[in-house]
């Protein structure tokens, strides 16, 4: 009985009447809009040319930095990161700081300075940091991305796409560390004030980061991320001169006309399974994680119950079963693990006759 059975098909049509959106459109060369738990893509334009990111560089930067240092590391300022050209935290040399109190002026400030500081205490050297930038780029399938140095100054080694940047930001929004530093509008350490340069943090209601850009060459970048009511939008911009407004109208978008649908939730239950030889013909079954996904209206999406093997009692309750699996239009969008719900006892006679198999299978060996 190793193989799956499915025991049920069900046609779960995504309910509610969520408001209709009008087509969205950005001054942007190229933009994206992301749901961050599903990773769907609700809008897209040119979203895989390869483009200049200017500072929006800086995500990596402090994504990679969080994950190798430590926060409470002493950090001594080199008369290269000091002397760096561009947006800046004002770093003196032979200055000592902590690594957290760089990236906040990494990420609030933009500073080319703490890009510097921090690439050469994390890697030995801008060249060594960026070569972990690469390895967590690839890490984070970002194909169309490469990194030359930490704080997206124009190099013709240094570019990506607002898809790869997309998913590097949902990557760096899982971080709790970096969420907390991207969604803080001002920040006071060590004598130092620090206002982001994120005006969406109060420009809209929802918004938790994430970071501007700018240089001659490359124009306005900017990536972002917002959430309402549980679900949260990632959305990318590159080389748009309007990109406050833009975001904001993305958002919009991307919130009304694609709401998260919560398809299964922890503990409750997602349907129902015979039971053989049980005091109660059938168990509900409950799901062993939450699932959901962004849907348009008038999308439905196919729940299939599948069994690893028929259910016969006795059944312990929080016992795995098998999984639902969710379907859009034919493509399988996730799928959760199924548990027994309750536990079912073995029907008396059933029960009997197991006790009397047993009973003579020992007097058969005892003679």
């Amino acid at each position: 009985m190793g193989r799956r059975i499915a025991v049920c098909l069900a046609v779960l049509l995504v309910c509610g009447c969520p408001v209709k959106a009008r087509a969205v459109s950005t001054s942007a060369s190229a933009a994206i809009l992301v749901d961050a738990a599903s990773g769907r893509v609700l809008y897209e334009h040119n979203a895989d040319s390869k483009m200049l990111i200017a500072s929006t560089t800086k995500i990596m930067t402090a994504l990679v930095a969080i994950r190798q240092g430590d926060l409470s590391d002493t950090v001594t300022v080199s008369r290269k990161a000091a002397y760096t050209e561009g947006s800046s935290m004002y770093l003196k040399e032979g200055e000592t700081l902590t690594l957290e109190t760089l990236l906040y002026g990494l990420m609030l400030c933009s500073g080319n300075d703490a890009a510097v500081a921090i690439a050469e205490h994390i890697g030995g050297s801008e060249a060594g940091f960026a070569r972990l930038m690469n390895e967590t780029a690839a890490e984070l399938g970002m194909e169309h991305t490469s990194f030359a140095n930490p704080n997206g100054l124009d190099h013709e080694k240094h570019y990506s796409t607002a898809r790869d940047m997309a998913a590097l930001a949902c990557a760096a929004m899982e971080n709790e560390t970096l969420v907390r530093i991207v969604s803080t509008r001002t920040a006071t350490i060590g004598g130092r004030t620090m206002t982001n340069h994120n005006k969406l943090l109060g420009y809209m209601e929802g918004c938790i980061g994430l970071k501007t850009g700018y240089t001659k060459a490359a124009g306005r970048t900017l990536v972002s991320c917002a959430e309402r009511g549980g679900q949260r939008l990632v959305a990318v911009t590159l080389q748009d001169g309007n990109d406050w407004a833009d975001h904001q109208a993305l958002y919009a978008y991307g919130f009304s006309a694609y709401p998260a649908r919560r398809l299964a939730t922890l503990g409750q239950e997602v349907g129902q399974a015979a039971v053989r030889n049980g005091i109660q013909r059938a168990v509900p079954l409950a799901a062993a994680e939450s699932f959901a996904w962004p849907a348009a209206e008038g999308e439905s999406i196919r729940t299939e119950i599948r069994l690893d093997a028929p259910l016969a009692a006795p059944l312990a309750a929080g016992t795995r079963v098998g999984e639902a699996v969710f379907t859009l239009n034919g493509r399988e969008i996730g799928r959760v693990g199924l548990l027994c719900g309750q536990y079912v006892a073995p029907r008396a006679e059933s029960a009997m006759g197991t006790l009397k198999l047993g009973i003579q299978e020992r007097h058969g060996r005892l003679r």
